[in-house]
């Protein structure tokens, strides 16, 4: 799913153009820029997290607060071609980690925001949070 999600996304951002990326369906509402980092950083949280529980860590993990990460990223600073370049890039290495992944790791388990996660399901959180985001850029952002 992960592999086979990607082409499409990236298809869809390549299309938004530089200035459009900095539009915002409403007052105090991210920006494409904001949206698109903030895709890149829960990518990296979702696979770090897995990647903790796959090799046999126990301790929980902290909670991410996404608004504290999007003031923090100064997304609007940075050009769309580079955020969208780094979603292909984030993504790719997703996948490879999650292919490289033994059989037996699959099913374990730890947690994370005090809510217990398998690192299977973390794959799935991954590809799932990014259509859910790529449907509010079409509904929300993108005029019919």
């Amino acid at each position: 799913i992960l592999e086979a999600q990607a082409p499409s996304v990236l298809g869809l951002l390549r299309g938004i153009g530089e200035e459009q990326s900095l539009h915002r369906y409403a007052a105090g509402k991210w920006s494409l820029r904001d949206l698109l980092n903030h895709l890149n950083d829960t990518e990296r949280l979702f696979v770090s997290r897995a990647m903790w529980f796959a090799r046999g860590f126990e301790s929980p993990l902290p909670s991410f607060d996404q608004d504290v990460a999007v003031t923090g990223a100064a997304a609007d600073r940075r050009s769309w071609s580079g955020l969208v370049e780094e979603f292909g890039a984030v993504r790719a290495s997703t996948v490879g980690f999650f292919r490289g992944l033994p059989s037996e790791a699959w099913g374990r388990r730890g947690i994370a925001s005090g809510n217990p996660f398998t690192v299977r399901a973390l794959a799935f959180i991954a590809a799932g949070h990014v259509a859910h985001h790529v449907k509010v850029v079409r509904e929300r952002y993108l005029p019919a």
